[in-house]
């Protein structure tokens, strides 16, 4: 069994030794071994940051354990937490949150856990679900032409009914990946990630909301 230990890194360099301080304790109460620490910074660009998950992931398999000070710790929003949660929940991981072991994985509570850990990810995505389709009608009902327009070069202009929907997303944290998957499959033809990139640079607002959690 390999047991990681997970430090999110802010500003604050005495913050990062204090988490890795309580792991290592935790790990010497219960006789673990922490066999490699993955750090990520806050303030870091967000591909930077899923490098990071990504090798978080890569590193983990079944019986394995990772160590986290908190709950809030494993991401920057809810919505992330819970993605990652149920991703290691899939590979047979066990996490543990050494502040609030209520909330760790790890026990005989594990299998409700992941449940609700699935439950809530389940209603997030029908709740961005269920706005996307409100701001779907509202622009059919004002008569707004939904989709690729015919002849159109710029194929991110498909997007302009959805700017309030890709707008509210990016208020609420969403990914704009995660978005691109919400959208995508309400448009004629599904666009890549790097169209809404673009859609989202050309108009400042959004830009704004996208790079404040970036």
């Amino acid at each position: 069994m390999k047991t990681i230990g997970y430090i999110r890194i802010s500003t604050d360099k005495q913050d990062a030794q204090k988490q890795e301080h309580l792991l290592l304790k935790y790990a010497q109460q219960h006789e673990l071994q922490i066999d490699q620490f993955i750090s990520v910074e806050m303030s870091s660009r967000k591909s930077t940051r899923e490098r990071r998950i990504d090798e978080l992931m890569n590193a983990l398999t079944t019986g394995d354990m990772l160590l986290v000070a908190e709950l809030s710790r494993l991401g920057r929003n809810m919505f992330e937490v819970i993605e990652i949660i149920n991703r290691l929940g899939q590979k047979g991981v066990e996490v543990v949150f050494v502040r609030q072991p209520e909330l760790s994985t790890a026990g005989p509570h594990r299998k409700l856990l992941l449940a609700i850990y699935s439950y809530f990810a389940e209603a997030e995505r029908e709740f961005i679900s269920l706005r996307t389709k409100q701001g779907l009608a509202a622009a059919r009902a004002k008569g707004k032409q939904l989709g690729r327009p015919k002849g159109s070069r710029d194929k991110h202009r498909a997007l302009d009914p959805y700017r309030a929907t890709i707008k509210e997303h990016l208020q609420m944290r969403v990914p704009l990946r995660r978005i691109q998957d919400i959208v995508n499959p309400q448009l004629t033809r599904p666009l890549s990630y790097t169209a809404y990139r673009y859609f989202v640079q050309q108009d400042p607002e959004l830009l704004s909301l996208w790079k404040a959690h970036q």
